[in-house]
Order: C-alpha cells, then structure tokens, then sequence
C-alpha cells in the first residue's frame, strides 16, 4: 500500500508493522481519493501558477530603488512556491493512476527533490522574512537596508542540501502485491534491513523540525518582539494597532495550520514505526488514510501564499493590478503611505516616511 497519496517527502517505515511485534493490516485506499485529489492537485496547480507568476512579476518588474527590503524576501518565497507547483501534475498522474508511476526514475528524482526544496526554501523565506520585519518594526533604522544576497545565498544552500535525501534516495521500483511502478523511498543501499527503519524516521523527523517546527517557533518569538514594538510605538492609534495584530496572527496560523496536519500525522507514525509511541492498528489505519488529505491542504499553502500577499498588502495588490491592467498607472510614484489615501499625507522627514513603510508593510505574506 502507498501511504500518502503521491507524497514526495513521506519518509515514513515500511507499512508493514505499526510497531515491533506488532504486525497490521492496512486499511484500503478510499476510492473517493484517486479522483478527488487529483482534482484538488490541478486546482492548487493552477491557483499556484497563476498567483506566484503575478507576485515575481510584481516583485521584480518594478526599478529596484522602489523595492522595500521584505520584497526580495516575498519573490523568492514565490519562486519557492512556483518550483513546486510545477511537478503537481506529476503527482496528480500518480494519484488518479492508483499510484503508478510512468514518468520514470528521473523525474520520480527531481520531483521529489523539487517538493522537499520548497518545504526547506519556504520555511526558510518566512523565518527570514520574520527577522527583517522584527528588525524594521522593534530597531527601525531611517535608512539603511541590509544587502539581503548572502542571507538568500545561504537560504538556499542550506535548503538544497537538506532537501539532497529526496534527490538521492528516492527511485522507482516495482510494487510487488499490484504490479505497478511507485516512486518511493529507497535505502537498501546505505542501511541494511534493520537500521532501514531508523533511518527512515530519523529523515521523517528531521525534516518536520528543520523544515517546520524551528522556523515556526522562530517566527513566533520575532512577532511577540514586533507586538511589543507596536504597543510603544502605537499607543495613540489603537484601532490600528490591533488590525496589524490580527494581520500578524492570521498569516502566521496560515502557515501553522497547513502544515501542522500533515507533520502531526508523519510524526505518530513514524515515533509509532520506531517503537515510541504505543498506538492500535486502527488509528495507525485512520492515520494513513487521513494523510493524503493533510498532504493537500500543506500544497494548498503554495497557492494561497500570493492571495494573503495581496489581500494584507495594498501596495502589492495596487501593483498586480496595474500589471493586469486592471488599473491606471499613477503618477511618478505610487508611494507606500499609512493608509487608503495616503499619497497626499507623507511625512515631512524622510525617517518618519520610512518608518510609517515598514510598519505599513507589516502586511505582507508573514
């Protein structure tokens, strides 16, 4: 049995035991899967190339003099995102196709590798992106921005070398009890029967912390430090205030909550493959059947990322729709101001219209 329907990343056990001594029959697939999912693969496919394409056209069309620091954060995050959803009509195939792989080992290789970079590259986008805000909202300075080349740099290397497993280890192979080619996991070459088990949940786990849990225990501690700042330096717009806490807790739930299911659900899995965890067949049975649908709503972070960009950021939605044409082009410049209507209330110094961008922009993707 495939466990999580067309999962690029599942690094989970065998299947064939929920724990040791403890053997398990599987549930069946629900039939409803093969069909629905693909379904919902195509939509985030779509949705995903469509809004991540807009957000680096936006992004990076416009002179770089105008860009504000979080930008380059934002257009990378949308690469990220863009590199994913790309192979989604891979693993739609795979999915309606009852999880037979006809694409061959290669693209079984770049696929998964693309799906594990992005997990890597985007969490790491939102940790820095998180930084920068925390910088420019609690240590404002008037001018000065920080080249972003290095961090970006090491950003993606770190993501590209974490993400090597997938691109190494994963291979199509022929699934004995059905016939059909899967794109799986393989480590016979580096463990032997025994320790295949651990390395599998000793990969499982490590990415759930490095490509989920620190970036977003990191994201949380950069938004308590940005709400503290916010209430000193905010004190005589109260209404203000808490709409730019709302915008900081609802981007930073959307990502908790797309991923949080489907790193949960690996994570009982695995601890309970690897021994630690005691739990009966019919949980593991509901686990596996649950985890095709927890691995959707963790792609759908891939398309709804451009839509909460714009929704939060009326700079980059005045943009997206100029590009669009959907909009008359200004006048020499759209400025970043306070608020609706703002173009005519700047502030007189260029650190107080400075400081009013930053803390304009806190509504963006993070």
């Amino acid at each position: 049995m495939e466990y999580a329907a067309g999962d690029p990343y599942d690094y989970y056990a065998d299947g064939n035991e929920s724990g040791p001594g403890a053997p398990c029959e599987w549930p069946a697939d629900w039939e409803v899967s093969f069909s629905l999912l693909p379904v919902l693969y195509m939509l985030v496919f779509v949705l995903g190339l469509a809004g991540n394409g807009l957000v680096i056209a936006t992004v990076w069309r416009g002179p770089r003099a105008k860009r504000r620091a979080a930008d380059t954060y934002i257009g990378h995050l949308a690469l990220a995102d863009l590199a994913f959803v790309v192979t989604l009509p891979l693993w739609a195939a795979y999915t309606a196709l009852r999880f037979h792989w006809p694409f061959g080992s290669a693209l079984c290789k770049l696929s998964s590798y693309l799906v594990l970079l992005n997990m890597f590259a985007s969490a790491f986008c939102l940790a820095c992106l998180g930084l920068q805000r925390y910088r420019a909202v609690a240590r404002p300075l008037p001018r000065a921005r920080p080249a972003a080349l290095l961090p970006l740099a090491a950003l993606w290397l770190l993501a590209g070398l974490l993400a090597l497993p997938a691109l190494l280890l994963r291979d199509t192979r022929l699934s004995a009890p059905d016939n059909l080619t899967v794109c799986d996991l393989e480590l016979g070459g580096v463990a032997g029967p025994r320790a295949e088990r651990y390395w599998l949940g000793a990969l499982s786990l490590a990415t759930t912390a490095l490509g989920f849990a620190l970036p977003l225990l990191l994201l949380a501690l950069c938004y308590c430090g940005i709400a503290a700042a916010l209430r000193r330096q905010l004190r005589q717009e109260a209404a203000k205030r808490r709409r730019l806490l709302r915008i900081i807790a609802a981007l930073v739930a959307v990502f908790a909550l797309c991923w949080l299911p489907f790193h949960l659900l690996k994570s009982l899995y695995v601890l309970s493959g690897l021994g630690l965890l005691d739990l009966p067949c019919a949980f593991l049975g509901l686990v596996l059947l649950l985890h095709p649908y927890a691995t959707c709503l963790a792609y759908v972070n891939s398309c709804l990322n451009p839509f909460l960009y714009a929704f939060f950021d009326p700079r980059f939605r005045a943009r997206g729709l100029r590009l669009l044409g959907l909009r008359r082009p200004p006048g020499p410049d759209l400025g970043p101001g306070p608020g609706p209507g703002a173009p005519g209330s700047g502030s007189s110094t260029p650190s107080g219209q400075t400081q009013k961008s930053e803390l304009h922009s806190l509504a963006t993707k993070v």
